[in-house]
């Protein structure tokens, strides 16, 4: 949204609005802007969630982990949990070969891996859903 349509939507002219936008990204409140890209028309039209317990929970094993989970261009959301499984991953891939190569060759491969289990999206219902502000 635009600077202009973003103050008629508020109600305050632009100068402002502007000023206001500018003040909550210099306090990091607004850390970043982004485009929506639908993952099909790029070729990425499938969607898992991943599963994955880790051999041993301790420091260097969950930093090897995270550093490779991060580097990897296919996980696109990676949290990690309490309790089991220790981590959650969102996968795009281009269809289930692609998956099913990416799940033999590298989700098996990440350090520390124990056990990696997968669920198929089979639809995403809302997908970036920003903040409940």
């Amino acid at each position: 949204m635009t600077a202009t349509a973003l103050a008629a939507e508020v109600g305050l002219t632009v100068a402002p609005c502007h000023r206001r936008l500018k003040d909550l990204e210099g306090a990091g409140v607004i850390s970043g802007y982004r485009a929506v890209i639908d993952p099909a028309s790029v070729g990425l039209g499938f969607e898992a969630l991943v599963f994955v317990t880790l051999a041993k929970v301790d420091r260097a094993t969950m930093d090897e982990f995270e550093a490779a989970v991060t580097a990897n261009g296919h996980i696109t959301s990676a949290q990690r949990l309490f309790g089991d499984p220790d981590y959650i991953l969102r996968v795009m891939a281009e269809d289930l070969s692609a998956y099913q190569r990416f799940f033999d060759d590298e989700l098996t491969m990440l350090p520390g891996v124990q056990r990696v289990s997968s669920t198929l999206v089979m639809k995403n219902l809302k997908p970036g859903a920003g903040l409940p502000l």
